[in-house]
Order: structure tokens, then C-alpha cells, then sequence
């Protein structure tokens, strides 16, 4: 028998050490357990002894060979599916119910619905935000405000809880796009429109100029203010920055419209407090044939010609000159449209005095306005008493035509004939028996044109 060189082999799994002969045919080997009994033969080959040793390494890790190696032991090593099957009973529940509870949840999140979320975390493009789903949402920098703003913080707090609009369908990474500035977007519409219903004055600064006026931001809005509509100013560079009171023209959310007034609301504002016979100070600003324009405390007012003076005016331009000062009382004002109505010849202490000395009823003319109160509260007075004096007159010979005698309404109602006498008992016939007695008169005479007919 030839000799034969053998290779011992530590057989894990079996507990044993198997001699394997160089040749590769397969021989008998006896196996040692370890405490040195003989067991039964083992019939292995070479091919078989590498794959068991390449499983071995395969499953077991670093840690686990060097325990072999040195005679530790070690305990069996879990399958994947069997780490699985034990996680999910510890939990409750497997991964596949966890995917469809999340799915539900963000199948009920579509584009521009309204939902609640935490603010989590910001970073420099915009705030992660906590909705309950399985990835937390994004809200962008651009969308954190209506007015652009360059820091998230200014627009929301760490661990707030607020309400988001969704932008966005949900990505690869499961993550959705959320915005504040869609909601306020919204909301700023709805009050401009109650606002404009109401006809309220408010206020707006100017943020920008423009050819035809200037742009002013209401409520996070943009709306155009138009050079016409502009009290006492011009659209300069200057009144960037500027608080302006102002009243809406148009507003169109469909076309994105909003178009202000800044002379309505001064001119509204002005006109609360102005009434018939107060003297104001103005400046002449345009000379027409037919009269001169005035502008009072950013409103212009009408001085008519046959409203300076008493006397024929020939030519408006010998008594004003543009951009002088003057005083003038208030005669007619119209609230609704702005309009005024002027004049100086209520104020000239005699008649023509406007045509002699213009300075000398601008300087009496408190005095003069007074004097002219006065005199129209008399005049007032003079009337009411004249109108009641008549009203009294027209009694009194009512009760007359009533009272005794016949009248023309008598003769009417009895057909031409004088009133009935009163009865024994004294007093005056009723209406029913003068109507009776007119009926009667009319039938009697209807029956005898009958009878000669």
C-alpha cells in the first residue's frame, strides 16, 4: 500500500476532523469527535470540502472565523428572512403595511389643497416642515412670504404649527412642496375686493414709478396709482418710500388688476369737514373764459365768473393771475364727485370791490363772511315766518268757506246748487248726505231728459 499524504480538515458543522488522501478519487476516512471516540467513516471528496469551506466563509464574518480558529463558540447565524420575520413580529406590523398606510396619507395630499404642518428646520433655500408623512415636506424660500423676503425666519418660528398649501405632486424621494405665500396671496384678494365694496380709504407706500404714475404695494399686492390721480405731487423718484392714503379705482383679481386713488381718499377726507359759507385759501392753478380753477388743501374748486364779483367781470386775467393766493367761501360742494363751487363776491364789502381792490376783501374777508351769515340767517328767518304767515292766511279762509255760506266746492258737490240748510239739531250736513243729495240732483235730471226724449 503506497503511502498516501492526507490533509485534516475541521468540519464545523459535523464536529469533526476528516483526513483527506492527495488523490482525488473518494476514499473512507474516520471521523474524531472531540472527546476522542471513533465514529462512523465518512465518505467525503475534495470538491465537497471546498464548497463547505467557501459556505462557511461566506456566511460567517470576521469576528466568527477567528472564533472557529481558536475553539470558541459560536452561536448559530439568522437567515435574512428569518431577521425579518423576527423584527416584524416584535413591531407589530411588516413594511408592506407601512407603505400602504403612507400611501393612503399622501394620495390625499393633491395640488392646491390646504393642509396643517410643523416647521422643523430651516436652511438657506426655504423650511422643512412635518406633515405626518413618510418624508417630511419643502417649502421654498420664494414661497415663504407674498413679499420676497431673504430670510425663512421672518416668515415662521422653529416647532410652529401653521397652514401650508401644497404646490407640488410628491417626487422619487416621496417629498411634496408647500406654500405660505399662495394662502396670503388669496387672502389679500378677499380683503382689497371687501374693501373697494366698501369704499374705505387706506393706506399704501410707493414702491415704484412708472411713465404713467406710480406702483404702490396694498396688503402685499401691487397696484398702480395713475399721475392724474396724484394729490399735490408728481411721479418722482421722491416718493419712493411715501405713506400715501388712498381709495380703490378697479379691482379685477381675474386679470390681476388693482388701480388706486390718491386725490379720492384726500379729497373724501377733505370734504367731511367742509360745509356751505366756510372761507379757505387757495392758489389760482388755471384761468378759463369762464372762470378760474383753485386748488384748496389738495382739492380744486371752481371760481366761476359771475361768482367774483357783483359788477360784470370783462376779463378774468385783470382781477387773477395764476399762482397767486386768495380767498374765496365755499358755496356748493358735491361729496360724492369732489367737486366745489366757489366765491369772492360774497365776500367783497361792497359791491365791485373785487374789481377796485382784490387785497382789500382778501383781508376783510372773515369780517365780510360773518356780516353775510348774518344777513342770509335773517333773510332765512324772514322767509319762514312769510311761508307760515301764508300757510295760516289759506286756514283761515277754509274754515270761512266751510264754516257759513256757500262755496265753490259747495256748488260742486251739489251739482250747482247751494248747500243743504243744517238740520234742527244744529251742525253742518255730512259728506254722505252732500253726495247723496248731488247723486240725487243727477238722477232727477237724467230722468227728465228720459221723459222729453
Amino acid at each position: 500500500m503506497k503511502p498516501i499524504a492526507a490533509v485534516a480538515i475541521a468540519l464545523g458543522a459535523c464536529g469533526a476532523i476528516a483526513f483527506l488522501p492527495a488523490s482525488s478519487p473518494p476514499v473512507t476516512l474516520w471521523t474524531l469527535k472531540t472527546d476522542d471516540s471513533r465514529g462512523k467513516p465518512l465518505r467525503i471528496t475534495r470538491k465537497a470540502l471546498a464548497e463547505e469551506k467557501k459556505l462557511q466563509t461566506t456566511e460567517l464574518t470576521r469576528f466568527d472565523r477567528k472564533s472557529l480558529k481558536f475553539g470558541s463558540s459560536v452561536p448559530p447565524k439568522k437567515s435574512a428572512e428569518e431577521e425579518l420575520l423576527a423584527r416584524t413580529e416584535k413591531a407589530g406590523f411588516d413594511y408592506n403595511a407601512m407603505e400602504l398606510a403612507f400611501a393612503d396619507q399622501v394620495q390625499a395630499m393633491s395640488r392646491g389643497d390646504r393642509i396643517e404642518g410643523t416647521v422643523i428646520q430651516f436652511n438657506p433655500t426655504g423650511a422643512l416642515v412635518d406633515i405626518g408623512a413618510k418624508a417630511c415636506a419643502f417649502m421654498p424660500l420664494r414661497e415663504a412670504a407674498l413679499i420676497p423676503i431673504s430670510d425663512v425666519s421672518k416668515s415662521c418660528d422653529i416647532d410652529e404649527r401653521r397652514e401650508f398649501q401644497v404646490i407640488s405632486d410628491e417626487d422619487e424621494n416621496g417629498q411634496i412642496m408647500l406654500s405660505i405665500r399662495r394662502i396670503e396671496y388669496e387672502k389679500a384678494w378677499q380683503s382689497v375686493s371687501a374693501a373697494q365694496v366698501e369704499d374705505i380709504a387706506f393706506e399704501g407706500e410707493v414702491v415704484g414709478v412708472n411713465r404713467g404714475g406710480v406702483i404702490c404695494e396694498v396688503q402685499g399686492l401691487r397696484a398702480f396709482l395713475p399721475g392724474s390721480h396724484l394729490c399735490g405731487a408728481l411721479p418722482t423718484e421722491e416718493l419712493i418710500g411715501t405713506i400715501l392714503p388712498l381709495k380703490f379705482l378697479e379691482v379685477s383679481e381675474e386679470n390681476n388688476k388693482l388701480v388706486v386713488s390718491n386725490r379720492r381718499a384726500v379729497v373724501e377726507d377733505q370734504m367731511k369737514e367742509l360745509s356751505r359759507g366756510d372761507v379757505l385759501q387757495g392758489v389760482v392753478k388755471a384761468i378759463k373764459p369762464y372762470g378760474a380753477f383753485v386748488e384748496i388743501n389738495g382739492m380744486s374748486g371752481l371760481l366761476h365768473i359771475s361768482q367774483i364779483s357783483y359788477d360784470r367781470v370783462e376779463d378774468i386775467n385783470s382781477v387773477l393771475q395764476m399762482n397767486t393766493l386768495i380767498k374765496c367761501m365755499v358755496i356748493d360742494h358735491d361729496k360724492v364727485n369732489g367737486r366745489i363751487a366757489l366765491s369772492t363776491k360774497t365776500l367783497e364789502p361792497e359791491p365791485g370791490d373785487m374789481l377796485r381792490d382784490y387785497q382789500k376783501v382778501y383781508d376783510l374777508a372773515e369780517k365780510t363772511a360773518a356780516e353775510y351769515h348774518e344777513r342770509m340767517e335773517s333773510e332765512r328767518k324772514a322767509r319762514e315766518e312769510a311761508a307760515k304767515d301764508i300757510v295760516m292766511g289759506l286756514g283761515d279762509d277754509l274754515n270761512m268757506s266751510f264754516g257759513g255760506g256757500s262755496s265753490d266746492l259747495d256748488m260742486i258737490l251739489n251739482g250747482g246748487n247751494p248747500a243743504p240748510a243744517p238740520s234742527d239739531e244744529g251742525g253742518s250736513p255730512d259728506l254722505e248726505s252732500i253726495l247723496s243729495g248731488t247723486f240725487a240732483s243727477t238722477s232727477t235730471e237724467s230722468n227728465d231728459e228720459t221723459k222729453s226724449e
